[in-house]
């Protein structure tokens, strides 16, 4: 079976269900509803992996998934030892079910992110021990002792991190979360307008913020070879490259910038982009113009969306062949090395 290669779907873990209900998600993901019934059919679409999912994957021509601990995952609990046990228990268990099922399913590496060896040695054990294919990071990790702190990714504390991350030569994947309880309060941005959270507007505006930290950071000068997956075509950025990259490249800011490429530079050769809840044609056509056909893969986002949506939406897309197969296979197996023929 050649179908297409879902890079950005989502999972939990039995664990995960009882250590963080989805409950306290519930009155964000659907406004209005009892808050102390949880989610339990959201539940039960994260944790099947074999059953209805691997299904509705047969039925629709999905040949097969990166499977990744849903958001927030590890960078939910401001804890570091909690959240070192949660990425580790959760990837256990989802390295063990790809195993079951290697020609269907692989998995990306949840990572406690509260300082930057743990998270490069647990990045590590999953590569070279679990046969991951990557790791992937929910944003921003909470921190505190009501998890009030936010902490990104593009100080020095996470020199380690990159620095492994290029050394196994495996993607890592910027994933958006809902903002914190802090970010609900009345009087704050979002706590006023909670319209906003979520996948349709905040989502990409928090997330964007982070990559173009991380893009302007130095890391990439210093470790040029990291490669980042951002879904949604980009959470925008490709859309606003132009113009960022235009003001980066004043000569009042070259003086002073940390990095020595701008924003273009760096996501035409560190960055790829995914369709994942994303299902707009003409902007999977301007991403490839922008930024390379090579930098353009397929996502659907599971069970956020539905493999049935994804996949018609797909087969109605209007590329050349060449590009089709290119963004629907060739690009995820070149970049993850997935064990699959091109």
């Amino acid at each position: 079976m050649k179908g297409t290669i879902a890079v950005e779907e989502a999972i939990i873990d039995q664990a995960g269900v009882e250590a963080h209900s989805f409950a306290q998600w519930q009155s964000l993901m659907r406004p209005g509803s009892d808050p102390t019934s949880g989610l339990s059919a959201h539940e039960k679409r994260l944790l099947d992996i074999h059953d209805q999912r691997l299904k509705s994957m047969d039925e629709h021509g999905v040949e097969y998934m990166l499977l990744s601990l849903t958001s927030p995952g590890a960078q939910g609990e401001p804890d570091p030892e909690k959240a070192t046990k949660l990425a580790q228990v959760a990837n256990d268990y989802l390295s063990k079910e790809a195993s079951k099922n290697p020609k269907r399913f692989g998995a990306l590496a949840a990572l406690s992110m509260h300082n930057g060896q743990d998270a490069a040695d647990e990045l590590r054990r999953a590569v070279k021990e679990l046969g991951m294919f990557g790791g992937l990071v929910n944003d921003y990790q909470s921190k505190g002792d009501d998890g009030e702190l936010k902490v990104y990714f593009d100080t020095q504390e996470y020199d380690e991190f990159w620095k492994t991350a290029e050394e196994l030569d495996v993607p890592i994947y910027f994933h958006p979360r809902y903002a914190i309880q802090q970010d609900l309060q009345s009087g704050t941005k979002y706590g006023d307008r909670k319209h906003l959270l979520g996948a349709g507007v905040q989502f990409h505006l928090d997330l964007s913020w982070h990559l173009y930290a991380v893009m302007s950071s130095g890391f990439l000068d210093k470790y040029p070879k990291v490669q980042i997956v951002a879904g949604h075509l980009g959470e925008g950025i490709p859309f606003n490259l132009w113009r960022a990259s235009h003001w980066i490249n004043h000569p009042f800011k070259q003086a002073t910038r940390p990095m020595k490429k701008d924003y273009s530079y760096y996501f035409t050769h560190n960055v790829s982009i995914t369709t994942s809840g994303n299902y707009n044609t003409r902007g999977l056509k301007f991403c490839i113009e922008e930024i390379g056909l090579e930098r353009c893969l397929y996502a659907i986002d599971t069970p956020y969306e539905t493999v049935e949506e994804g996949q018609n939406w797909w087969k109605s897309v209007d590329l050349p062949e060449d590009q089709k197969e290119a963004v629907a296979r060739a690009n995820a197996i070149r970049l993850f090395k997935l064990p699959l023929e091109a």
